[in-house]
């Protein structure tokens, strides 16, 4: 039987690490949830929806994937 996978996503928006991307920070995201046993899949640039008003903001979405618990 073939190995099964969980997989998060986290919505990084700009304005929530200062605004700008700042690589300290990201580093301390990706350290954080790698010591809970996920691996970064991917991080692909997005316009997030913002909770107030039309439009959005520029962010990340990044994805882990850790063998799934059984």
């Amino acid at each position: 039987m073939a190995d099964a996978y969980e997989y998060k996503v986290v919505e990084l928006r700009e304005k929530l690490i200062g605004g700008k991307m700042s690589g300290a920070k990201l580093e301390g995201i990706l350290n954080d949830h790698a010591a809970q046993g996920w691996r970064l899949k991917t991080i692909t640039s997005a316009e997030i929806k913002g909770r107030i008003g039309p439009g959005g903001v520029e962010g990340m979405l990044i994805t882990f994937e850790r063998l799934a618990t059984r």
